[in-house]
């Protein structure tokens, strides 16, 4: 009888409903639990809704909700960026350029946010067509110098840039960009708060002209850089010539004084022989006369030279003395 009991009492039809009810029970508490409990970090803000419906902001750290009746959504609170895309825009002298633009916003009103925007997905669409619309607006009033230049400092004039439209116009700004950008800030600060949204900065990153204008502007600078090119060689043509032809004369006028000086020289030099030699002369005359004369043999005869003389020639005055001799 009592193997019987212990094997009734230890069955396990007779202990399941002891263990399931337990286990269960716990499950549930444990279940409640995770969701009732959930955390905010310190770079976020949570909303807590209630079947849709706003109930409270939640700051940092550890908190209770209802479990399956209440939702948090979380937000950040911190800057985040917005990059919007170039857009084509015409300054008030109607020459489009790119314009690219960012910005720093934050979400400043978690409710507004949500209940208007959703998500941050949805912020940058909105902050899309604020920005964007705002940015086109602002810089349709201004002249495109006053979009491109920050500061009055002087341009470096060249012969290029005194040909330049920038040059034409008035280089003097009055705006300028960092201040054309305050007022694309102001101007779409005063929208946002309506999303929740609380824009910091608005920025000017980039300015260029369009494809279109690019060509002509580009065109334009190629045959501007060729005419000076053409320009500069005339000028460096010209300047050649003027030195070759300053080479010449002066090659002509060393040639002249030199032969000037040598003419000189060589006229001092046969006056001074002649000098020599009217010495010579005076002190033998004989012995003079027979030097040259054998100088005049030595110079004018040999081996394939013939002379047809008569006997009595002075020319062979001297060599008649010789045969004699």
């Amino acid at each position: 009888m009592n193997r019987t009991f212990g094997r009734d009492f230890f069955s396990w039809p007779a202990i399941r409903p002891r263990l399931i009810r337990p286990v269960i029970v716990t499950i549930v508490v444990l279940i409640i639990l995770v969701t009732s409990i959930y955390q905010i970090s310190p770079e976020e803000i949570g909303v807590i809704l209630r079947f849709g419906q706003f109930v409270r902001t939640a700051e940092p750290g550890l908190h209770l909700k209802v479990p399956f009746i209440q939702k948090v959504h979380y937000f950040e609170k911190r800057w985040l960026e917005w990059d919007g895309d170039p857009n084509q825009i015409p300054p008030r002298n109607k020459k489009y350029i790119w314009v690219d633009t960012y910005a720093r916003w934050r979400i400043a009103d978690p409710l507004i946010f949500f209940q208007r925007v959703r998500d941050e997905r949805g912020a940058q669409s909105r902050l899309d067509d604020i920005i964007d619309g705002e940015t086109r607006n602002t810089i349709a009033k201004f002249d495109l110098i006053e979009v491109v230049r920050s500061s009055n400092r002087q341009f470096e004039i060249t012969e290029e840039t005194l040909r330049s439209e920038v040059t034409k116009s008035k280089s003097e700004i009055k705006v300028g960009r960092n201040r054309i950008a305050e007022i694309i800030l102001e101007s779409a600060s005063k929208i946002t708060p309506q999303f929740g949204v609380e824009l910091k900065d608005v920025r000017i990153k980039r300015i260029n002209y369009v494809e279109q204008v690019q060509r002509k502007v580009f065109d334009r600078m190629i045959a501007e850089r060729k005419r000076m090119a053409a320009k500069y060689r005339s000028e460096g043509e010209g300047r050649s010539a003027e030195i070759r032809g300053e080479k010449e004369k002066e090659l002509r006028r060393i040639k002249s004084e030199a032969y000037r000086q040598a003419q000189e020289i060589k006229g001092k030099a046969e006056a001074e022989a002649t000098r020599i030699y009217s010495q010579a002369y005076n002190l033998d005359p004989n012995f003079y006369q027979l030097l040259k004369t054998l100088e005049t043999y030595r110079t004018s005869f040999d081996s394939e030279t013939w002379l047809i003389l008569s006997m009595d020639n002075e020319f062979l005055r001297f060599l008649r003395s010789f045969e004699k001799h």
